[in-house]
């Protein structure tokens, strides 16, 4: 079944962006004439997602001004910045105890849905998160190298040449069992790949990380299809 919630990323203070995050967050952060946290919300609503949470802290005040009137919750972060772990957690009462999305905003897709990608294949049963991944040939402005290996049984291991495009379906529980106020959802990723559960999935589209100036010009001729 189809999460009914997604957590969208969007507090964090964008500091590889340099100059362009000094006076407004990277989520509205224009490409192709449309602010970052847009063109995730397009997603969500395509996907058919009717609970849709963002969370703010840089610049929240923006954030919250552009979603004024909208059907967007929103988790204010502007006292603490709590990281992705925390800041889900955080978000819990607005998001529900089932099983959610969750989608970072400095990236733009072109191809499939990548919501609905991963919710095709999730299973709660064997899974408490399902990844969605490219290779690092695939991963137009990232750099460095990939984040996991995929094994033969779709489940994930530290290391290897995929890269994880900020899109999951995550079970929430584990996150209360954390003590930190601030933690990274690596954490509780690690928890589940050691119990077998962590599992992930290629994207057979296109992929653009968004987390640096230069990489805005990439995405835009990805969006265009002048990508190659």
């Amino acid at each position: 079944m189809m999460p009914a919630s997604i957590m969208m990323f969007a507090a964090g203070r964008g500091t590889r962006m340099g100059a362009l995050t000094l006076t407004r967050p990277k989520a509205l952060i224009p490409v192709a004439g449309v602010p970052l946290l847009d063109h995730a919300l397009q997603i969500a609503r395509q996907a058919g997602v009717p609970r849709k949470v963002v969370n703010l802290h840089h610049h929240g005040a923006q954030i919250a001004a552009h979603l004024a009137g909208s059907d967007v919750l929103l988790s204010d972060e502007c006292g603490a910045l709590l990281e992705t772990g925390g800041g889900m957690r955080k978000a819990l009462p607005l998001l529900g105890p089932d099983p959610v999305f969750s989608l970072n905003c400095d990236a733009v897709w072109r191809g499939d849905n990548p919501l609905l990608c991963l919710s095709s294949l999730w299973n709660p049963v064997a899974m408490d998160a399902l990844l969605l991944l490219v290779p690092t040939s695939r991963a137009t402005g990232h750099l460095g190298a990939g984040d996991f290996a995929l094994t033969e049984n779709g489940q994930l291991r530290r290391g290897g040449d995929m890269v994880y495009t900020g899109a999951q379906i995550l079970r929430t529980e584990g996150l209360t069992d954390i003590a930190e106020p601030a933690f990274s959802l690596n954490l509780l990723w690690d928890r589940m790949a050691t119990a077998g559960r962590l599992f992930g999935v290629v994207y057979s589209g296109r992929w653009c990380d968004v987390g640096r100036p230069e990489n805005i010009a990439l995405a835009e001729a990805m969006l265009e299809g002048r990508d190659g």
